[in-house]
C-alpha cells in the first residue's frame, strides 16, 4: 500500500471520526432533550393523575348509583347540573364495551364518550406475535368540545346510549382473495354487508347529539357522521365551529430499530386541493394548520389512522411526543390532533367524516384518491417515480402469481439487470476501448507533461475522435442505474407486503437478518451499525468487494491509488449503514451484485481485447469529420491556449 493509499484511508476514518463528534449532541442539546423528557414525563404523570381521578369518581358515582342510596344520587347529580348544565345527568353511568367488526378489523367502542376505544387488525400480529391493536386504552381521547350555558362540555366524559343494544355486531360478505383485501374494486363486483353502531347523547328528549360508525365487508374505511338535533337551544351560538379531540399513545409494532419504526413515525396531514405535509418525521414536533385541511393520519412505518374529512376541516392543531425507546419501550410517541368540525347552530346538524385503519398499502391507500399513499416514504422527486411506475407495478405483478417474496425479489433483480444490460454491454466495451488506446494515452501524457493540461487534453480528444471512442460512454449505465439503486433504497424499508415475509435464514425481510448480537454499544460505528451482524449484509459487503476488484481490474487509469482505495472503502461504510436496514434491501443488492459478476465474466468470455485494439486502428486510418461538440472543445482550448500566450 503506497503512502496516498494510507493517507486516503487516515483520512476516511476522520471523516467517520468528525462526523461523529459534529453529530454528537452539544451539552446545551442534551440539557434541552433532558427538560423536555422531563416535561413530558410531567405530562404523562398529569395525565395519568387526572384519568386516575375520573376513574375514581366513575367509581364514586356507580356506587352511589348501585346502593340505591337516593340523596347520594341527588347530590352528584345536582353537583354535576351545576357543573355541565343540561349535561349533568348523562355524567352518570357504568361504562360497557362493544364491537364492531368485518373481516379486516374489530372495532371496540365505549359507551363513555360513544368512542372508538380500540382497533384491532386481523390480518397482522405484532413482533411478538401478539394481536395487532393501532391503539387501546382509557388514555384515548376522542370527542367533541364545545361551551354550553356558559360552562365546557367534553363529551368523551360523558355516557351515551348504545342505540339497538347489540354488543358484537359482525359484517358478513363474499370470501376475499389473498391480495384483495381493502379493494374497492373487488367490493362492487362482490359485494358484501354492512352494519352501523349508533351512539346517542339526549339530556334532553328528542334532542341529542348522535355517533353513527358503519363498517362495510372487505374495508378498511369506517364512516363517522355526527348528527345533532335540538342542541342550538344549548350550544353556544357564536361559534362557528366545534372542537374534535383525538388522541392516543402509539403502540410498538414492529422490532427497534434507529432505521425502522422510530424513524418514520409521525403526523401527517393533507391541506385541502394541495399538498401532503408532516411533522417531523421521530421528533418532537406541532404544527398549527390555520387554512383547511382534508385529512390528518396517525402513521407509524406500516400502519396509520387516519381522519378525512367529507369536505374539509376548517383548520387544525397537530402535536406529537416522541418517547425514547430507553424511556419507554412500549410506546412510539404520543399523538394528538385538535380539529375545527364546521357548525352552523342549526336546529338540525350533521356532519360526515371517515376514518381509515388500516396498512400502509401503496395500491390500497392510492385507489381512495386522497393522497394518502404519499404517506409512504417512495423517495425524492427524482426517485419516487420509479418505485411508483416501475418497481412497484412489477412487484404486484409477480406477487400475483408467487407467493415466496425471496423469490420475488429475486424474479425482480433478475429483471432490473436484463432491462439495463444493453447498457451494462455498451459500458463494458467503452471500457474495453479506452484500454486498448490506453498507450497511446500515456505516450501523450509523457509527450506534454503536467504543464500543458490544455495541449494534453486536446490531444487526447483527437485520439479517441480518430479512433471513434466516446470517453463518456462508460457513464450511461450507472446514470441510469443510480435512480434504481436510490429507489430500491426507499422501497424496501417502507414496503408493508415484506413485513413478516421471511426467507432462507432471515425470519422477517422488512428488517434486519442478525445472526450475532450483542449487549454492549461499539464507540463511533456503533451508532450506525448497531449491536448485530446481519449476513445478508455481509454478503452484499463481500460481493460489491469483488465487483469493485473485477470494475477496477477493467478501468485504464494507473495514478490514482486514493481513488481505487475509496472505492474499496465505500463497501465498508455501507456495511455500517445498511447493517439495521430491512434485510430484503440487502438481499436485493446482494443479489444484483452477483448478476454483475456474472456478468461481466460471461462479456469478457465475448470480448476479444486484440480486435477491439486492430479496429481501433483501423478507425484512425479514415478520415474523421468533426462533431459540433468536438469543435466547440476546441475551439475553446485554442483561445484558452492564446490568453495563456498574452499573459507571458
Amino acid at each position: 500500500m503506497d503512502r496516498k493509499s494510507i493517507i486516503g484511508i487516515v483520512l476516511i476514518f476522520a471523516i467517520l471520526v468528525v462526523f461523529q463528534y459534529v453529530t454528537k449532541p452539544s451539552k446545551e442539546e442534551i440539557e434541552a432533550a433532558n427538560i423536555r423528557r422531563d416535561s413530558i414525563e410531567r405530562v404523562e404523570a398529569q395525565r395519568a393523575l387526572e384519568q386516575q381521578q375520573i376513574q375514581q369518581q366513575q367509581i364514586v358515582n356507580e356506587t352511589a348509583i348501585e346502593s340505591g342510596d337516593s340523596t347520594l344520587r341527588n347530590e352528584l347529580e345536582q353537583e354535576k347540573k351545576n357543573e355541565l348544565g343540561i349535561f349533568g345527568t348523562a355524567a352518570f353511568g357504568k361504562e360497557e364495551f362493544s364491537t364492531l367488526e368485518n373481516d379486516r378489523m374489530i372495532i371496540t367502542f365505549s359507551n363513555k364518550g360513544g368512542r372508538i376505544y380500540s382497533v384491532q387488525l386481523k390480518d397482522y400480529k405484532r413482533y411478538d406475535s401478539t394481536a395487532l391493536v393501532l391503539f387501546d386504552g382509557p388514555e384515548t381521547q376522542f370527542g367533541l368540545n364545545f361551551f354550553s350555558q356558559n360552562r365546557s362540555i367534553q363529551t368523551e366524559q360523558l355516557f351515551f346510549q348504545q342505540l339497538g343494544g347489540q354488543k358484537n355486531i359482525k359484517v358478513t360478505g363474499p370470501a376475499v382473495k389473498t391480495g384483495d383485501e381493502g379493494r374497492i374494486k373487488v367490493n362492487r363486483e362482490n359485494p358484501g354487508g354492512k352494519e352501523s353502531v349508533t351512539f346517542r347523547l339526549e339530556p334532553e328528549p328528542g334532542k341529542y347529539i348522535e355517533y353513527v360508525y358503519t363498517l362495510s365487508h372487505n374495508s378498511f374505511m369506517v364512516d363517522f357522521s355526527v348528527n345533532m338535533k335540538g342542541m342550538n337551544e344549548y350550544i353556544t351560538g357564536n361559534q362557528s365551529y366545534l372542537n374534535f379531540t383525538w388522541a392516543y399513545d402509539v403502540p410498538r409494532q414492529e422490532h427497534y430499530s434507529r432505521f425502522g419504526e422510530d424513524r418514520y413515525t409521525n403526523i401527517t396531514y393533507k391541506f385541502f386541493e394541495d399538498e401532503v405535509d408532516n411533522l417531523t418525521k421521530g421528533k418532537t414536533d406541532e404544527e398549527n394548520l390555520t387554512t383547511r385541511v382534508k385529512w390528518i393520519g396517525f402513521k407509524q412505518l406500516f400502519f396509520s389512522s387516519t381522519i378525512i374529512a367529507d369536505d374539509a376541516f376548517p383548520n387544525a392543531s397537530v402535536k406529537q411526543d416522541k418517547y425514547e425507546y430507553e424511556d419507554n419501550k412500549d410506546y412510539l410517541a404520543y399523538f394528538k390532533a385538535d380539529i375545527a368540525i364546521p357548525y352552523n347552530g342549526a336546529p338540525n346538524e350533521n356532519m360526515d367524516m371517515r376514518f381509515y385503519f388500516g396498512p400502509n398499502h401503496y395500491q390500497t391507500l392510492k385507489q381512495y384518491d386522497l393522497d394518502m399513499e404519499r404517506q409512504i416514504d417512495l423517495g425524492y422527486a427524482i426517485v419516487r417515480p420509479v418505485n411508483k411506475y416501475i418497481i412497484i407495478p412489477v412487484f404486484n405483478f409477480l406477487r400475483r402469481y408467487i407467493d415466496n417474496f425471496g423469490i420475488i425479489i429475486l424474479l425482480l433483480t433478475i429483471m432490473i439487470k436484463m432491462a439495463l444490460f444493453p447498457f451494462t454491454y455498451k459500458s463494458y466495451m467503452s471500457q474495453a476501448k479506452m484500454r486498448a488506446l490506453k498507450p497511446e494515452v500515456d505516450e501523450i501524457n509523457a509527450k506534454y507533461g503536467s504543464d500543458k493540461a490544455m495541449e494534453k487534453q486536446q490531444a487526447t480528444m483527437n485520439l479517441y475522435r480518430k479512433a471513434g471512442v466516446n470517453p463518456m460512454g462508460g457513464c450511461l449505465p450507472m446514470v441510469l442505474q443510480m435512480p434504481i439503486l436510490f429507489a430500491m433504497f426507499f422501497f424496501f424499508p417502507t414496503s408493508i407486503e415484506l413485513r413478516g415475509q421471511s426467507f432462507l435464514w432471515a425470519h422477517d425481510l422488512s428488517t434486519y437478518d442478525s445472526i450475532v448480537s450483542w449487549n454492549f454499544n461499539i464507540p463511533i460505528i456503533g451508532n450506525f451499525m448497531g449491536n448485530h451482524l446481519s449476513l445478508f449484509t455481509i454478503l452484499m459487503t463481500i460481493t460489491t468487494i469483488i465487483s469493485t476488484q473485477l470494475s477496477q481490474s477493467s478501468a485504464t487509469s494507473q495514478g490514482m491509488p486514493g481513488m481505487k482505495t475509496m472505492m474499496y472503502m465505500m463497501p465498508v461504510m455501507f456495511f455500517f449503514l445498511l447493517n439495521s436496514y430491512p434485510s430484503g434491501l440487502s438481499y436485493y443488492y446482494f443479489l444484483a451484485n452477483l448478476i454483475t459478476i456474472g456478468q461481466t465474466y460471461a462479456i469478457r468470455q465475448f470480448v476479444d481485447d486484440e480486435k477491439i485494439r486492430a479496429q481501433l486502428q483501423a478507425n484512425k486510418k479514415k478520415p474523421t469529420k468533426k462533431s459540433g461538440f468536438q469543435k466547440r472543445l476546441e475551439d475553446m482550448a485554442k483561445q484558452q491556449q492564446q490568453v495563456q500566450k498574452k499573459k507571458k
